[in-house]
């Protein structure tokens, strides 16, 4: 739990400065897509953040419901934010958020405007940010696999179709400055991917091999989160913000 605790901080000190950079390019050309790159990422640093938290409650925060699973909740004000932090719900929140803008990110990017698909995708985030903050028991594993399952299929929707979509125009363009943008951004999408495979894996080796503290997977899949940022800033925003 401290290793992860300390892994997870210079993973967010990391992102922020990039975090920093790619507002600084927004301000410098007021590129749509750059803020919409912006808000993505902001949305998973902030759920880095709350996994974070997490580890410093537990360490921290001399409360025995939260360490304790057979420990009754004493249903709180408190207690509500608290359980809902140690068991990733905020966390879900701000990724499906971050998928979302992803979404507005791929209709902008490629102008597509199939009106159905997107009243879909915005009534599945509702659903299950609905979902994620409300349906919530104190150490009842099935909701918390629907919470995994609902964000994994809402990721699925969204980044694949992307994914694709950047790697057929990344094929189709002879402009280096565009084919370099359009590949990191198939980087990006591969590595959030990545991100959310990584933390499933790491839950399933827990439970069916009875590990204590995180697997290799954990740490594999915050990895996954720097990787797609920088490779969006580098790729993508950064030679974007110096044309005209």
């Amino acid at each position: 739990m401290f290793v992860g605790m300390v892994y997870e901080s210079l993973i967010i000190i990391f992102i922020s400065i990039l975090l920093l950079l790619i507002l600084k390019r927004y301000f410098e050309k007021r590129h749509k897509l750059t803020f919409y790159l912006f808000i993505i990422f902001l949305c998973f640093t902030l759920a880095i953040i709350f996994s974070w938290l997490f580890k410093v409650l537990r360490l921290f925060l001399d409360l025995d419901y939260l360490v304790n699973p057979s420990a009754p909740d004493p249903m709180t004000i408190e207690s509500w934010f608290l359980l809902r932090i140690v068991n990733f719900r905020f966390t879900m929140i701000f990724v499906t958020i971050g998928i979302l803008v992803s979404y507005l990110l791929k209709i902008n990017l490629f102008e597509e405007s199939n009106k159905r698909y997107s009243y879909f995708i915005y009534g599945y985030a509702s659903f299950s940010i609905i979902y994620i903050i409300l349906i919530y028991i104190k150490d009842f594993m099935i909701l918390d696999i629907l919470t995994f399952s609902l964000v994994l299929i809402y990721l699925c929707l969204v980044y694949v179709p992307f994914m694709k979509n950047c790697y057929e125009a990344y094929k189709s363009t002879d402009e280096k400055i565009y084919r370099k943008g359009f590949l990191s951004l198939v980087i990006m999408s591969i590595c959030i991917i990545g991100i959310f495979v990584s933390q499933i894996i790491d839950r399933v080796l827990m439970i069916v091999l009875n590990v204590i503290g995180y697997t290799f997977f954990y740490f594999l899949g915050w990895s996954f989160a720097v990787v797609s940022i920088l490779f969006a800033y580098l790729g993508y925003i950064k030679p974007k913000s110096k044309e005209n």
